[in-house]
């Protein structure tokens, strides 16, 4: 299928670049220092279930999830407060989150936007620390694809419904293209947008989400497959 004239708004972290990876690899490192073999299972269901709190009360990026690394540290030692020299430790195993140098584009992604900005309004749609993200766009690269660029602390129902009004939006011709079942997909159908899901191996585990199925949700293995239907 071809569709012409389309509203393309496209998530940023793990869908047009990588980023949790970069997190995945911290927490490696940090749980082979505070967790012995037979307890890192353990250690990193703890440090999801603080991430995920943290989350909710303080929002997104590398502040919030020093902080979940301290929270969790402090835990695994029965409630004592991390010493100076266990903060500076974690501060290095962030060092690859603080440079702000270069992002590395998924494959295909530069070229499939520049022939999808061809034919189609193209706007990105990203959440976390405003600072961070914009850092993060700015070095992409790709920013020029985009009518605009919007950065929110949270994806739910009411930020793709306020979207879709502040820009005069036709649900019916708009798709939310993401990786994130629960941020990208879910509440985006349930605005009335249409959706493709792609998939991507280290999609962050609280952005986990069971979708069934939706006819108006495609999804597609890899994104240059993008202009097949698009």
């Amino acid at each position: 299928m071809t569709h012409t004239d389309q509203t393309l708004v496209f998530d940023a972290d793990d869908t047009l670049w990588e980023n949790n990876v970069l997190f995945e690899r911290v927490i490696d490192g940090f749980l082979d220092w505070v967790a012995a073999p037979a307890g890192r299972d353990g250690a990193r269901a703890l440090l999801d279930r603080i991430e995920a709190a943290n989350a909710a009360a303080l929002g997104y990026g590398s502040a919030v999830f020093r902080q979940s690394l301290a929270d969790c540290l402090r835990q695994l030692n029965d409630d004592r407060t991390p010493t100076a020299a266990e903060l500076d430790r974690i501060d290095a195993l962030l060092t690859p989150l603080t440079w702000r140098g270069e992002v590395e584009l998924i494959p295909g992604v530069a070229d499939t936007l520049g022939a999808l900005a061809a034919r189609h309004r193209l706007l990105l749609l990203t959440k976390g620390d405003l600072d961070e993200q914009q850092a993060k766009v700015d070095a992409s690269t790709i920013a020029h694809h985009f009518r605009s660029v919007h950065i929110v602390a949270e994806k739910s129902v009411d930020t793709y419904q306020q979207l879709t009004a502040e820009l005069g939006l036709d649900p019916d011709r708009t798709w939310m293209i993401g990786n994130s079942p629960k941020s990208d997909i879910a509440p985006a159908r349930l605005a009335g947008l249409r959706t493709v899901f792609i998939p991507h191996e280290h999609t962050w585990v609280l952005e986990h989400q069971e979708l069934g199925p939706d006819e108006a949700t495609l999804q597609l293995a890899a994104f240059p497959e993008l202009l097949r239907h698009f």
